[in-house]
């Protein structure tokens, strides 16, 4: 069963559209909260982003990885393709 993705960003953020690339190059759905200038749902994020407010903020399987570096570095040591099948937590 393939993990459930999550990633906050903002339609212009150049981190946020690598991000969004890598994972769509591995053919992975997910799912996108677009969080434009809207405070409320920024909190939101940080609140499960452990106080984090930059973006993208990633989650896979409702599990925290962290920004567009965090993800690259987990697909860089080989570790991102196992979360990525996994439906277990991190």
């Amino acid at each position: 069963m393939a993990a459930k993705v999550e990633i906050y960003t903002w339609r212009t953020c150049p981190f946020c559209i690598r991000a969004k690339s890598l994972l769509k190059n591995k053919g992975v759905e997910f799912i996108e909260y677009s969080i434009d200038g809207d405070e409320a749902a920024r909190s939101k994020m940080a609140q499960r982003a452990n106080g984090r407010r930059s973006l993208p903020q990633i989650f896979i399987n409702d599990d925290h990885v962290g920004g567009c570096d965090d993800i690259h570095a987990l697909d860089s040591q080989g570790k991102l393709d196992e979360l990525l099948t996994s439906s277990n937590s991190v």
